[in-house]
């Protein structure tokens, strides 16, 4: 039910370093790990030593995780493992499923790259990295079940799953590479005035994207004049908790930069433009709910 996207965050950092060499090691293949062709002698590709470096990260992330964690979240009061029904819902109006859902979805793609990197083919690589996810939110959700203050929550374990599955799925199922999941934050009042120790603690300064590329699903004679970096996103806020259920949501409509489709190659270029278009980039917009506000640049 709490903050989850730190959580993973941890592990999403850990690896950054490696799905660079991955970026190197793709070379002119597309970006996109989804769409590369798969390897039928995969087990004769694979780096033991690449595989040992990303097991070795993974390891210490794991560990620097719970303990960070742990100071974070579990040293209230520990209790029988036992379920929540009450507030799973009522808190943060349900923005936090997003959370639970992004950011495996984001290491999911970051260690896609990774057992790219060590030789795995795409679909193997999606399924482990998704696997490693799903791994790390499963063991996280079951230690919020032996703690007082949270319980394990079946809403967090399903966007956790979904989160997972979904680079996955998008590998097998085309039409989903359309459609891709940001975040983006901006400081609340109540953040600024001292209310949370990080900022991706307050859901007030989270805002949350789907981006669609509108290129893809134009009529191909259209195409041409659309820019292949050029997407539009649906945007999601909450403004005004008060921790008890009350609160509300905002709506919004934003260009948005896909960084996937800007010109260049290199494997640092493809590693900033791959990572970086996981995040929601300042851009134009407009609140479409509660009434409309238009914004030059909206963060």
């Amino acid at each position: 039910m709490h903050q989850g996207s730190i959580r993973s965050g941890s592990l999403l950092l850990a690896v950054l370093a490696v799905a660079g060499a991955t970026a190197h090691a793709q070379g002119n293949d597309r970006v996109d790990t989804t769409t590369t062709p798969a390897r039928a002698d995969t087990a004769d590709h694979i780096s033991v030593p690449k595989l040992a470096i990303v097991g070795g990260i993974t390891g210490a992330g794991f560990v620097a995780g719970y303990f960070f964690q742990t100071n974070l979240w579990w040293k209230g009061e520990k209790s029988a493992f036992h379920f929540d029904w009450d507030h799973d819902w009522r808190y943060a109006l349900g923005s936090d499923k997003y959370g639970h859902f992004y950011f495996p979805y984001a290491v999911a793609i970051v260690y896609g790259q990774a057992f790219q990197w060590c030789g795995m083919d795409s679909a193997a690589s999606l399924w482990a990295g998704g696997g490693i996810a799903m791994a790390h939110q499963t063991f996280v959700e079951i230690r919020d079940g032996f703690s007082k203050e949270w319980g394990f929550s079946w809403g967090d374990f399903g966007a956790d799953l979904l989160g997972s599955a979904y680079p996955i799925a998008r590998h097998y199922i085309p039409a989903l590479r359309d459609f891709t999941f940001k975040v983006s934050f901006y400081p609340s009042m109540k953040f600024r005035n001292g209310a949370y120790r990080a900022i991706i603690d307050d859901y007030e300064s989270q805002y949350q994207w789907m981006s669609v590329n509108v290129r893809n699903l134009l009529p191909t004679s259209w195409r041409a004049a659309c820019p292949a970096w050029l997407n539009i996103a649906v945007g999601h806020s909450v403004k005004d908790l008060d921790e008890k259920g009350g609160g509300r949501h905002e709506f919004y409509l934003s260009l948005d930069w896909n960084l996937e489709g800007l010109p260049g190659d290199g494997w640092l270029w493809n590693l900033l433009k791959k990572n970086l278009n996981l995040y929601h980039l300042p851009a134009p917009a407009v609140r479409i709910s509660p009434g409309a506000i238009w914004y030059g640049v909206h963060f």
